[in-house]
């Protein structure tokens, strides 16, 4: 007999959150585009292309693009091995490193993806975005890799080491990249720890509001594994419930120390303190997002994602051999 819970209740994380909802006013235009030039490429199975139709993607061209290089990492990697995931991870990062290279003939078509993704991003993206973009987009796939390795040998990891890893897989850092795309942001703003404090702390609520949201699916599909609920269950003994609390009580901490660490921010001048307050609104503004797009998409919760917002009740899904991502 399953003496699991019928039930799954979700808390409203970001109910205290003073970042709203907004919509960038020509998001409709720029998804219509990218849609279309994705569809193209033919990278999808009629059943995951069909799964990406229903998601709505960041607001800019740049974004957008580059939501669609994570589903598709995320879409070839999620069931495969160390070996074929580091080969994939292998030639995205050649594409991305040679973005005006012919990719070679056969090569899995996401190669080519990365490249005109990149080749069309460095026409408007400013010098240090791109090494930025870089630096934390290669550490985001080499993850994947550590993903995969820890998923073909079962490991599971401590809480501690789970976030560590984690903070590098959800792909918060490069994605933070296009909010200082129009900008010159210097190293030294970028890379002072009162502004990586920050990044962290968003970082660690977008997993946590992720790792909610997805664990139901996940937990279904037996790809658990790599979820911040798995892991406190494991390591504490709790049950769905009880971890859950857990993560959401984690969430109010980290949103206390993002409200306190912004008055630790140092000025560096007026031209430079203007860029750096509209970077930290753009990291803020992300955990909002992603909640947005967890309930108003329908990659977790189908047509019913308005309404589980609502109750914060979502029915635990029967164990299942396969479920399509």
């Amino acid at each position: 007999m399953d003496a699991r819970p019928k039930m799954i209740y979700l808390p409203d994380t970001m109910i205290n959150w003073p970042w709203p909802r907004a919509i960038n006013p020509h998001f409709e235009d720029v998804k219509a585009e990218v849609g279309a030039s994705f569809r193209d490429f033919r990278a999808l199975s009629p059943e995951s292309q069909a799964a990406f139709d229903k998601c709505d993607f960041e607001h800019i061209r740049i974004g957008c693009e580059l939501m669609n290089v994570f589903f598709l990492l995320e879409e070839y990697t999620d069931n495969e091995n160390g070996a074929v995931t580091k080969d994939i991870v292998d030639l995205v990062i050649d594409a991305l490193h040679n973005p005006h290279k012919i990719r070679p003939e056969g090569e899995s078509i996401i190669g080519e993806i990365a490249r005109q993704f990149w080749a069309r991003a460095i026409k408007t993206a400013s010098l240090s975005s791109q090494r930025h973009f870089l630096e934390t987009f290669t550490a985001y796939l080499h993850s994947v890799v550590v993903e995969a390795l820890d998923r073909e040998q079962g490991h599971m990891r401590s809480i501690d080491d789970y976030l560590k890893l984690r903070r590098l897989t959800i792909g918060a850092t490069p994605s933070f990249a296009i909010c200082e795309m129009g900008m010159d942001l210097p190293d030294e703003a970028f890379y002072h720890p009162a502004i990586v404090e920050l990044v962290e702390c968003s970082t660690d609520m977008i997993i946590i509001g992720n790792d909610i949201v997805s664990y139901n699916k996940e937990q279904a599909a037996g790809s658990d594994g790599h979820n911040l609920i798995s892991t406190i269950m494991l390591e504490l003994g709790l049950d769905i419930g009880g971890a859950i609390a857990w993560a959401a009580h984690y969430h109010a901490e980290l949103q206390k120390r993002f409200i306190d660490g912004l008055a630790k921010v140092p000025s560096w001048g007026a031209s430079v303190d203007v860029l750096v307050k509209e970077y930290l609104d753009g990291i803020a503004i992300w955990p909002r997002a992603d909640t947005c797009w967890s309930y108003e998409g329908q990659r977790y919760f189908g047509t019913r994602g308005p309404e589980i917002q609502q109750t914060r009740l979502v029915p635990l899904l029967p164990k299942a051999k396969c479920i399509i991502a």
